[in-house]
C-alpha cells in the first residue's frame, strides 16, 4: 500500500507536469491524499482527469456566484481552489449550486477543507448521490463506488448550521448522573492540588 506522503508527492508533481502551477499543483497533492485516506478513488480519477486536461477544453470560474451554469464543463481544481479562497463570504447564501462540474471527486476535498475553516458542516449533492463532510475528519456518504466519476449534473452545495443532537432534558440528565463522582473539596485536596505542603525544603 502506497503511504500517504507519497501519494502527495506523486499527486503533486504529476499535476504540475500536466500544466497546473505549482501552488496549485500543492494543493492537488493535499486533496488527493484526503480522498485516498478517506477511501475515495482520487488517484483513478487524477490519473484520467490530467489524461485529458491539455486536449480538453474545460471552464475557469473565479468568482462564485449562488448559481454557476457552464456549457463548456467546469474544471474540478479550479473551482475548488476559488471555493476554498471564498468560502468564508459564500457561507452567508446558506446554498451554492453548479451545472456541469468534470470529475466531481476531484471538487470534494476543497470542501472537506472548508468545513474546517469555517467551522461547519457542509453537504453536497452531487446528482444522486450525497456527502458531509465534517470538519475535514470525516467523509459521510452514499457513495461506494470505487470507479472513476467523469460528469456531474447537478451540484448543490449547503452550509450546515451547528446544533446538538440532543435536547437540554437529556444533557441535564447526564450531567447530573456525572455529579455522582464529584469529590468534596477539603483543605487537604486544596494543599495537596497546588502542589505544597508546609514543609519548605528551600
Amino acid at each position: 500500500m502506497k503511504a500517504l506522503s507519497e501519494i502527495d508527492t506523486t499527486a503533486k508533481r504529476a499535476s504540475r507536469a500536466a500544466g497546473f502551477p505549482w501552488g496549485i499543483a500543492e494543493e492537488i497533492g493535499k486533496n488527493i491524499r484526503l480522498l485516498e485516506m478517506f477511501g475515495l478513488p482520487g488517484i483513478k480519477n487524477l490519473n484520467q482527469y490530467l489524461k485529458i486536461y491539455k486536449n480538453q477544453k474545460f471552464q475557469n470560474i473565479s468568482l462564485i456566484a449562488k448559481s454557476n451554469i457552464s456549457k463548456i464543463p467546469y474544471c474540478p481544481i479550479i473551482a475548488g481552489v476559488s471555493f476554498l479562497d471564498q468560502v468564508t463570504i459564500m457561507e452567508e447564501l446558506d446554498e451554492i449550486n453548479f451545472e456541469n462540474v468534470s470529475f466531481p471527486i476531484l471538487f470534494m476535498p476543497f470542501l472537506s477543507r472548508a468545513s474546517e475553516i469555517i467551522g461547519k458542516k457542509i453537504l453536497l449533492k452531487i446528482d444522486n448521490k450525497e456527502f458531509l463532510f465534517n470538519f475535514n475528519q470525516s467523509i459521510y456518504s452514499n457513495y461506494s463506488s470505487k470507479e472513476i466519476w467523469e460528469k456531474s449534473n447537478k451540484i448543490n452545495i449547503q452550509f450546515l448550521e451547528n446544533k446538538n443532537l440532543f435536547n437540554e432534558n437529556e444533557w441535564q440528565e447526564l450531567y447530573k448522573l456525572s455529579e455522582k463522582i464529584f469529590v468534596e473539596e477539603t483543605e487537604e485536596l486544596k494543599l495537596k492540588g497546588a502542589g505544597a505542603g508546609t514543609i519548605d525544603n528551600d
